[in-house]
């Protein structure tokens, strides 16, 4: 039985191996290897049965086979016996050889079959292999093959047949004629040789300790023979490197005399291959091999073959290396191999062939051959110890060398040096300096661009690899550190390796802190014995000045200061104790910053204690010598680098710190230095001339500019007004402009832009803060504000990047105030170019640049100085006016910066014009309303600096009227006072207090304001209303109905001029707080018609346009008439028919449902009053009733269509915005409902059904009851105490004719019985009597959600269940048996609802329906329909739930019935089936009585855990077979019904829950299992057309084994 039923598994899966699938033919074999792990015997008996009786099958298959039978053969080899092993062979053999061509992949896994038999019947292997290896006869290539690999994989087995094997193989060398076999007796030569070595290497381990190599040497000596003067020859490059690979082992086995008398002739043929074959490894390998023979028999033929192995080795070594492709790379290993060969045995030749080609022009020659010298450093250490200093001496040229690549190479090999003791020869400090060199090339050299050929990679940049080379020799190379201490010292002060600072800085400190560890003196620096080290003060004053710019040079600076810290000692013995404090607060300084946020004046003034042009300014000042200063002064000029800013600055600032004393002599001194060749020529102090750039020409006229202005704004007062114009402006603009055939031509440097503008600011500043300034006439006043001008005009409007318009602005406030005055248009254009160049630069980011931000402020004072100077000429409200106007488009600008700069401009100016009132006369302030009106809207400006700035004006202008009025300045008005105590009103983002604060503004403006300036006021503001900033628009609507309510007696003629502005005013805006505002304007204006503006329009047509709309809320402001309204429109909505039935003329023959117009008109309506504020105590007292009418409105307008003539107005509508929202049926009512909630007080209520989605889901036929649901629930939640009444109109609905109207109450009654709040109202019995009286109504959705209602128990009063237990189970069980229900959604909400009441029921009501409902929903358990499935499983756990601690056998027979198809849906391509598999096998593990088993559903089944299904299931059939182990058979019969699933992962998963049960049973319950029935089964899902049950039912079919 046992060997017919493994073979019968072993036919099924082996019929199989055809599959389509490769996925599943892997499976196949493994579930054959599986048999095989079993019964290997039985396994391995039945593939070669089967592939001797199949013949025809395809070798891909029979392939596939073989592969399986050597993994058992592999495994079991020790199991097998004799007889199966010789028929294996048998096989084996015959498969191989079977086909005279080589079908390779069928071929060798015959062949691997073979080896692995071999390794332990090698005898019996042998003994077939040499049947088919005659003498005489060509064999088979992969019997050639086969004896290779067995050589390989048994060595001490295969060696004692060589002898005979190659006797045999010697004449059949000759006989092969194709490269093909030639290439296989190679590898076998190879593999023999190999072998043999490896048998001879570990003759202690032998089985034979006799075999000596000379047993070989002829037979291999006569292979060689033929391999290397014929074979070799082939055209065919595959074997000659088959040939190659063969003859390096082989040439060990070579007899002495043999491999001396070949190597003439051996090498040279090896060598020739390089030329060709482009991958070259396996030559260089082979040669290895034969170099290293060669030398370990002591070679002479081998020194006079030096010069062309060398040559052809340099030649390999020299081809570039890319790192793409291996072989390339390994064969530089093995050419470095051979150079290592020839390094011990020749190290003189070596050196004398290598050195000199470090000379030779190849870029590649010069780096290959620095890659031999470092390897020949590294690996041939001892013999070339004694040519230290020659290799040294010979690295004076590539040191030279300028090419990257080798210049990479030099420091490579520097770094071997370095660790084998070169550099402390003499010669190895000019390494160290090249190493140094390098550390200092400039970053910006470095290759950024790299080709694809290209070696050169960022990281192995020359620069990075010496500074890494540089850190790693001094840290990690003892014997380095005498060699570079203290000689890197002395690369600290050469300009030239400042580059290298930092790499340096930090190897010195390593060595420092090493030398401090050996001893307290012995990092002391000798000056005495080392003459070339830097001083002391030369090493301080370098380090100290690179550390100005700290981050430069990869952050030099920190570097510096650290290296400063350590040789503190060596610079000067009292250092110590100052710089342990000071350093590392510096270091800190540096650290806690970057690059951008380090301010350099703050860094320098930490550093340094001052700059040199002011010591020397100072000093000449003192001096009493003309001639000193002169000359010292004209060499400060000469020797200035004057590119460099503040080089001029610092030059500039000296000569005015000298004129201070010597006033005349520096303008000479200028003077002279301008009249001079200077802008022509050069002189430096190496009298070298050239020619200046007209770059260097324009620097040098910045440095003299601001020398001049300098010079103006130190030099003694009263003596620079005598010449300012005459020598300091004359001269600047002289530097400034030149002229090219008499025509005047500016700079367009910006650099002398900003020199010119800053020295005119300091002698303008000057002149104005002389004594004598008021009498002082500027004839050149005009010229250079209109200069200013231009500046200041040219520079970009959106972006402030240069001082230049600040100080242009700046000269032109102290312009400005000398005589003579400018002309009118002048000063117009000033002021528009000024604010045009400020205003509208844009914002910085905040917290990007200090910087900028100062430069900002420092501009705008500039600006607000120039204005509040020109308005000093005019200290009129005419002067006044013509300022503000200039103003006003910023005021009113769209971009808030604009706004908040216009404003406080304007509150400076009027605060200046303020304080400097002079009223000789009562005269009225005729443009007071239209400034009032400019400035008050602007309190609530977005911004709340706009908004601080606008009461400031505001204030202001009220004070100037009371000054026109005749008050003195000191008068202080309460009203207006209160103004400044409002600005904190202002402040606060509270839309309501900011509103509320304005009002109080308006109050006040209304209690000051002439009669006369208050229309003037109202229309300004009326224009206000259309400001593109919402907030300043809706605080003009504040304080227009403020001024209304407080002054409208005094406007009696003017309303109509009023109503007629808010007519345009409603038509030009959409803005929902200017239509509030008209409304109660309109409200102030109309309240004695309201009825009839009522009656009117209830006929306006539909859609309402904005002003009916507007009109509609203006009546909801008294709350008696807002009660009639709403009752009129309520009576409109409820009694007339709400849609016709009609059918879709052409379209289809379905009836639809259109909206008739008078219900809809009226729902709109109802809309619009209740969206008033006022409505809110009207809406309360009809609450019930509009309620209750709405959601059945909503109810029966879902899906109904809009009448065809509102259809086109609606689409006309939605797209010139006449309408403000949208007018299709539905969507009003839900709108409507909406604003009765809110008005109502019940906003929590809109808000949570908005949040849940419940709006949008009421106006959708398929969202619609689950949208009543959540409107119901929010209800419950929010609005409990308005319940009882709303149900009581509910109720009425029971008889509705509309049957969504019955099933939309139903649900919302329903849905009430989720909330605890029917109990505290004393609802719940009235609701349950209502939901069981509609228990047999026709529509199946009304009873569905009766039931729905009836489960709610459970969340909304689950203390209240067991009262009602009966009568609930009887309902709700009953809806399982639901006939006129053909899609079983009541069925579905039965089930639901069951399982959240069961927890709650008393037992004993519970236990006489548990069996019935278990097996009423087991056929649910595989509906097809998600939802059954996933409900009633979800059930089933609830009923194992239930049944804890008193499980009867009856149900228990459930429990064990219900585990196949939930442990198989867990498979279920459904997540929520998936989630109710694990509840259900969780609350079944107790019934089950076996601890293990409920510990691991628990522990693998919990909620949130992902699932290893495989493992689970593994673990659970392993627990269910050994605790019960008389299920097998049930369960198995069971899993056999999954066979057939629809759904492909459960149908995989029931073979997987077979194959887990038979795996893990015992042997004698083998008798529950019909073996033939599920084997057939089995072998039938192998045919399924999905590819992963058939690769499962091949897993289970290998599993089976266990009942063989």
């Amino acid at each position: 039985m046992t060997e017919s039923y493994v073979k019968k598994l072993s036919t099924i899966l082996l019929d199989a191996v055809t599959d389509k699938d490769p996925v599943v033919r892997e499976q196949v074999c493994s579930a054959l290897c599986a048999l095989g792990e079993a019964q290997p015997e039985e396994a391995l008996g039945a593939c070669e049965e089967y592939l001797r009786q199949h013949e025809k099958l395809a070798h891909p298959y029979r392939t596939m086979i073989l592969r399986a039978m050597e993994t058992v053969v592999s495994g079991h080899i020790s199991e097998l016996d004799k007889d199966m092993a010789r028929a294996i062979i048998l096989l084996a053999s015959s498969e191989m050889t079977r086909a005279k061509e080589l079908v390779c992949d069928w071929q060798q896994a015959a062949s691997s079959v073979l080896v692995a038999v071999g390794k332990r019947f090698i005898g019996k292997v042998m003994e077939e292999l040499l049947s088919k290896f005659q003498p005489g006869a060509l064999p088979h290539y992969f019997v050639v093959q086969t004896l290779a690999n067995l050589a390989a994989s048994n060595v001490f087995g295969m060696v004692p047949f060589l002898t005979s094997v190659l006797s045999t193989m010697l004449p059949m060398l000759g006989m092969a004629k194709h490269d093909t076999m030639r290439a296989a007796f190679c590898c076998a030569l190879q593999y023999f040789s190999e072998s043999t070595l490896e048998y001879l290497a570990n003759l202690d381990q032998a089985p034979d300790p006799t075999v000596r190599k000379d047993t070989f040497a002829t037979d291999i000596f006569s292979a060689y023979d033929l391999l290397f003067n014929h074979w070799l020859q082939s055209r065919e490059a595959k074997l000659r490197l088959a040939v190659v690979e063969a003859l390096g082992p082989m040439s060990h086995l070579l007899p002495s005399e043999k491999l001396e008398e070949q190597l003439p002739k051996l090498l040279p043929g090896v060598l020739a291959l390089y030329k060709k074959h482009a991958e070259t490894f396996h030559v260089s390998k082979s040669l290895g091999q034969i170099l290293e023979a060669a030398v370990s028999v002591g070679s002479r033929t081998l020194e006079p073959q030096l010069d062309s192995l060398l040559a052809a080795l340099h030649a390999q070594i020299c081809v570039p290396v890319e790192s793409s492709s291996p072989l390339v790379v390994s064969n530089q290993k093995e050419v470095l191999r051979c150079f290592t060969v020839l390094a011990c045995c020749a190290p003189d030749r070596l050196l004398a062939f290598l050195l000199p080609k470090l000379d030779a022009s190849n870029e590649r020659t010069r780096v290959g051959t620095l890659q031999v010298v470092r390897h020949v450093i590294n690996s041939a250490a001892s013999q070339m110890e004694v040519k230290k200093p020659f290799i040294l001496s010979s690295m004076r040229l590539p040191l030279l060398d300028t090419n990257t690549k080798v210049k990479r190479a030099v420091v490579q090999v520097i770094s071997a040096m370095a660790h084998h003791g070169y550099l402390e020869q003499p010669g190895g400090e000019a390494m160290v300096e090249y190493i140094v060199q390098q550390c200092a090339l400039p970053p910006e050299t470095e290759p950024q661009k790299l080709g694809p050929d290209s070696e050169d990679l960022p990281a192995d940049s020359v620069r990075a690899i010496s500074i890494s080379t540089l850190y790693l020799v001094s840290t990690t190379v003892d014997r380095m550190s005498d060699v570079l201490w203290p000689y890197l010292l002395e690369f600290l002060t050469p300009v030239r390796f400042t580059g290298a600072l930092t790499p340096l800085c930090k190897s010195l400190v390593h060595l420092v802190q090493k030398r401090q560890e050996v001893g307290a003196d012995a990092f002391l620096i000798q000056y005495d014995g080392n003459v070339t080290l830097p001083s002391p003060y030369a090493i301080t004053t370098r380090l100290l000045t690179v550390s100005s710019n700290p981050y430069l040079g990869d952050g030099r600076g920190a570097a510096s200061l650290r290296l400063l810290n350590v040789l503190h000692r060596s610079i000067h013995p009292a250092l110590g104790p100052r710089w342990a404090t000071t350093v590392p607060l510096l270091l800190e300084h540096l650290d806690e910053r970057t690059e951008e946020s380090l301010s350099q004046k703050e860094w320098e003034e930490k550093l340094l204690a001052n700059f040199l042009y002011k010591c020397i300014g100072t000093a000449l000042g003192a001096a009493s010598s003309k001639e000193v200063v002169r000359k010292q002064l004209q060499e400060l000029l000469e020797t200035a680098r004057h590119q460099e800013e503040a080089e001029r600055e610092g030059l500039a600032c000296c000569f005015g710190i000298c004129a201070i004393s010597h006033l005349d002599d520096v303008l000479a001194q200028l003077e002279d230095f301008m009249r001079s060749d200077v802008f022509r020529k050069s002189t430096g102090i190496f009298n070298i001339f050239k020619d200046r750039s007209e770059n260097e020409v324009e620097k040098l006229k910045c440095t003299l500019i601001l020398c001049y202005g300098h010079v103006a704004a130190q030099a003694p007062r009263e003596l620079v007004l005598a010449k300012v114009e005459s020598d300091i402006l004359r001269n600047i603009f002289q530097y400034f402009s030149t002229k090219v055939l008499g025509i005047k031509v500016e700079t367009k440097d910006p650099a002398l832009k900003l020199c010119l503008v800053q020295s005119v600011c300091m002698a303008s500043q000057a002149i104005c803060s002389s004594t004598q300034a008021g009498s002082f006439h500027f004839s050149r006043k005009a010229e250079l504000v209109a200069q200013m001008m231009e500046f200041i005009k040219a520079e970009p409007q959106d972006s402030l990047r240069t001082p230049i318009r600040k100080k242009a602005m700046l000269a032109c406030t102290y312009l400005v105030s000398l005589e003579p005055a400018l002309d009118k248009q002048v000063q117009a254009d000033t002021v528009h170019s000024c604010l045009h160049s400020v205003m509208s630069v844009l914002p910085e980011p905040e917290g990007q640049d200090d910087h900028q931000e100062s430069l900002y402020l420092d501009t705008m004072h500039a600006l607000e100085d120039l204005l509040t100077s020109l308005l000093r000429r005019n200290m009129t409200p005419q002067g006044l006016q013509i300022m503000v106007e200039h103003l006003s488009p910023w005021i009113k600008s769209p971009r808030g910066h604009e706004r908040v700069r216009a404003l406080g401009l304007s509150a400076c100016l009027l605060q200046y014009f303020l304080e400097h009132l002079h009223v000789s006369a009562l005269v009225p302030f005729h443009n007071l309303g239209l400034l009032i009106g400019l400035f008050s809207p602007r309190c609530a400006d977005l911004w709340p600096a706009t908004r601080q700035e606008a009461v400031s004006c505001v204030h202001a202008l009220l004070y100037l009227q009371l000054g026109y009025e005749g008050f003195s300045r000191d008068y202080r008005d309460d009203a207006v006072e209160r103004l400044l105590t409002l600005k904190e009103g202002l402040v606060h983002p509270d839309p309501a207090i900011l509103f509320h604060t304005c009002h109080s503004i308006a109050q006040i403006i209304a209690k000051r304001l002439p009669p006369e300036q208050l229309i003037s006021l109202l229309l300004t503001m009326f224009e206000g209303l259309g400001d593109p900033d919402k907030n300043c628009s809706r605080a003009a609507t504040v304080m227009i109905n403020c001024l209304l309510k407080e002054r409208g007696n005094v406007l009696l003629e003017k309303v109509p001029e009023i109503v007629s502005v808010l007519r345009t005013k409603l038509q030009e805006t959409r803005e929902e707080y200017v239509l509030q505002a008209a409304q109660h304007s309109v409200y102030l204006l109309a309240s004695q018609h309201c009825a009839a503006v009522v009656s009117s329009l209830l006929g306006s047509p539909l859609p309402f346009d904005s002003h009916t709309c507007t009109l509609w809320r203006a009546l909801a402001v008294e709350p008696g008439l807002t009660a009639q309204v709403l009752g009129l429109l309520l009576e409109k909505v409820s009694r007339d028919v709400p849609f016709k039935e009609t059918r879709a003329f052409l379209l289809s023959s379905s009836p639809g449902r259109v909206a008739t117009v008078l219900p809809l008109a009226a729902t709109c309506a109802l809309y619009e009053v209740m969206s008033a504020l006022a409505s809110g105590p009207a809406v309360l007292q009809l609450y019930p009733q509009l309620f209750a009418a709405l959601l059945l409105r909503v109810s029966c307008t879902v899906g109904v269509l809009l009448p065809r003539t509102l259809q086109a107005k609606e689409k006309r509508g939605a797209g010139s915005a006449l309408a403000p929202r949208s007018l299709e049926p539905c969507s009003s009512a839900v709108d409507a409902l909406q604003a009765m909630l809110l008005r109502g007080g019940n906003e929590d209520v809109v808000q949570r059904v908005e949040l849940e989605g419940g709006w949008q889901l009421l106006r959708t036929s398929a969202g619609h009851e689950e949208g009543v649901a959540r409107l119901a629930s929010a209800m419950a939640k929010f609005a409990g105490p308005r319940l009882p009444l709303v149900m009581k109109e509910l109720v009425c609905t029971q008889s509705s004719v509309y049957e969504i109207q019955r099933v939309t109450s139903t649900g919302f009654l329903a849905e009430l019985l989720t909330s605890n709040v029917v109990n505290d109202l004393m609802l719940l019995e009235s609701l349950l009597d209502n939901l069981a009286a509609r228990q047999k109504d026709p529509c199946a959705s009304v009873r569905r959600l009766v039931l729905r209602g009836l489960a709610n128990m459970a969340s909304g009063s689950p203390d209240k269940v067991r009262a009602h237990g009966p009568q609930l189970l009887t309902a709700v069980i009953g809806g399982l048996d639901d006939r006129d229900d053909p899609h079983s959604l009541v069925a579905l909400e039965a089930m639901v609802g069951l399982a959240r009441l069961l927890d709650l029921v008393e037992p004993q009501d519970l236990r006489p329906v548990l069996l019935h409902v278990a097996i009423r929903i087991r056929p649910f358990f595989d509906s097809e329909k998600m939802e059954l499935r996933s409900a009633s499983i979800r059930l089933f756990g609830h009923l194992n739930k239930a049944c804890h601690g008193g499980c009867e056998d009856m149900f228990l027979e459930q429990v064990v019935g219900g585990l196949v198809p939930l442990l198989l849906h867990l498979r279920d391509p459904q997540a929520p089936v998936t989630s109710a598999c694990r509840f259900a096998l969780c609350m079944s593990g107790p019934n089950l009585e076996c601890a293990e088993l409920q510990a691991a559903l628990q522990k693998h089944l919990q909620e949130g855990r992902g699932l290893h299904f495989g493992e689970f299931l593994n673990s659970t059939c392993k627990l269910l077979m050994l605790h019960f182990p008389e299920l097998l058979g049930r369960l198995v019969s069971t899993s056999l019904f999954y066979f057939k699933s629809s759904w492909e992962d459960v149908r995989a998963a029931a073979p997987m829950l077979t194959g887990f049960l038979v795996l893990h049973v015992e042997d004698e319950h083998r008798p529950q299992v019909d073996l033939e029935q599920l084997t057939a089964a089995l072998q039938l899902l192998l045919k399924d057309p999905a590819p992963l049950v058939r690769m499962k039912a091949a897993e289970t079919l290998g599993r089976l084994v266990k009942f063989a």
